[in-house]
């Protein structure tokens, strides 16, 4: 029995990004020129591109600079959201973003992994779903097919690899729920 990893077998031609070829590649370079690139403050011009390449942006979404989109049209986003410095949003599946949420900066969405319990590595991918009012705090994790529910917090440095409880407050790796969020 061989019990151990074989690249050279990887495949996830299964997989289909969608957009196009050349949807995806004008995507990469605009991706590149006014989102990654940290000397563009400008929201606006930000949310006005993500629904050019067919994302779902509400009203009043602030995007901040160093954000990096995979693929803009599996992106849905409510109004007054905030997306802060350098997050990365790898939306493989579809990352669902509710009104009032506030992504801190570091902060990544991860919609792929890979089973390590195959040796050929395969990749697996769940949709991220982020409820209104939640907040995923500065350098933390949403790992695929998560759900953080209404009003949620990810504590900083945190690890969500299950759903959230709605009004609850989660700290550590993996996120462990330490109280209830009382908003006053």
């Amino acid at each position: 029995m061989d019990s151990s990893t074989d690249l050279s077998r990887y495949d996830n031609s299964w997989y289909h990004p969608g957009g196009g070829s050349l949807k995806r590649i004008s995507w990469y370079f605009v991706n590149i020129l006014f989102f990654i690139n940290p000397l563009n403050p400008l929201s606006g011009l930000k949310v006005a591109l993500l629904r050019l390449f067919g994302a779902k942006v509400g009203k009043g979404v602030v995007i901040k600079p160093g954000v990096n989109i995979k693929y803009p049209w599996r992106l849905e986003v409510g109004n007054y959201t905030w997306i802060g410095e350098n997050v990365w949003i790898d939306n493989l599946a579809r990352v669902r973003i509710g009104s009032n949420v506030c992504i801190s900066q570091g902060a990544m969405l991860l919609c792929g992994n890979h089973n390590y319990k195959k040796t050929t590595f395969d990749l697996m991918i769940g949709d991220i779903t982020l409820e209104d009012g939640s907040w995923v705090g500065a350098q933390s994790i949403v790992c695929p097919g998560v759900t953080v529910h209404s009003h949620a917090v990810l504590g900083v440095n945190s690890v969500a690899n299950h759903d959230l409880e709605p009004y609850s407050i989660y700290q550590g790796n993996p996120a462990q729920k330490i109280r209830i969020r009382n908003i006053s």
